[in-house]
């Protein structure tokens, strides 16, 4: 094994994969940089990749984009669909009162990803954020406060995936959990903040707030996340104004799951 991944080849194919589904059409070198492998290796994967038919060279340059067929990759899946419909008119009241944009994130692996969006509901935003972004858990609000309220089974899943990709975000979380004060005190104040953000598409330059998430059963299945600019106010400002209503969008995105869940129960027990 070479630093602790059991086989290297296919950590660097899922990352190229990665780098072509999130970035592309992307050309060769740009996927060797963000899958941060060797070019040679970029090439020769990209190859097989297009032998396999998941991605494809565009016809007029020489860029590669995915195809329809990665879609295979997710049968079995049980996506977060639920969440946006039940959170969908929650965040954009929320955007619309407090100007910031919100992001619906859910876990992914080591990473958060977006599930929504209101980014494109105002001005105040340097990027708009599609759904399927995705960020390092421990260097996000929205995945500091998930670290904080899942159970320690998933903790550990976690854990044990930052051990087998050795990378600097994963270094950074396993020195984040070395020491359960920052947890505590997520869980204590119920909320986590990220200052200076620099894992996004604007590093440095925005900050982020974010609430815990759950479903009518109590389980955590996300967060809620307000992303604000950092010369705009301390995180202590942002604290004091924007808590309140985040933890209020939380609850009611929670009860609009809880609709959601009885009306089909109820449709399947009138087809029933």
């Amino acid at each position: 094994m070479e630093r602790g991944v059991p086989i290297r080849a296919i950590s660097r194919g899922l990352a190229v994969l990665a780098a072509i589904n999130r970035d592309g059409p992307i050309s060769m070198m740009g996927i060797a940089r963000a899958a941060e492998v060797p070019y040679p290796t970029a090439c020769r994967i990209v190859q097989t990749l297009q032998h396999e038919g998941l991605i494809e060279k565009e016809p007029a340059r020489k860029r590669y984009r995915v195809t329809s067929l990665v879609k295979t990759l997710s049968t079995g899946f049980q996506n977060e669909d639920q969440l946006v419909a039940a959170g969908r008119g929650h965040i954009e009241a929320l955007c619309r009162d407090v100007g910031w944009p919100i992001s619906l994130v859910t876990r992914v692996g080591t990473r958060m990803m977006v599930r929504d969006s209101t980014h494109k509901m105002t001005s105040l935003t340097f990027s708009h954020y599609y759904p399927g972004y995705t960020l390092p858990i421990a260097e996000c609000a929205t995945g500091k406060v998930y670290l904080a309220f899942c159970d320690e089974e998933e903790r550990n899943a976690i854990v044990e995936g930052w051990k087998a990709i050795e990378t600097e975000a994963s270094n950074m979380g396993l020195l984040l959990l070395s020491d359960d004060y920052m947890l505590r005190k997520i869980r204590h104040d119920g909320y986590a903040l990220q200052v200076r953000n620099v894992y996004n598409a604007d590093p440095g330059k925005t900050s982020s707030i974010a609430v815990p998430l759950f479903d009518g059963d109590d389980r955590l299945i996300g967060a809620l996340g307000l992303i604000y600019f950092v010369s705009a106010m301390s995180s202590a400002e942002a604290a004091e104004r924007y808590l309140g209503a985040l933890q209020a969008t939380a609850r009611a995105i929670r009860g609009s799951l809880i609709d959601l869940a009885g009306g089909a129960l109820g449709d399947a027990e009138a087809a029933e």
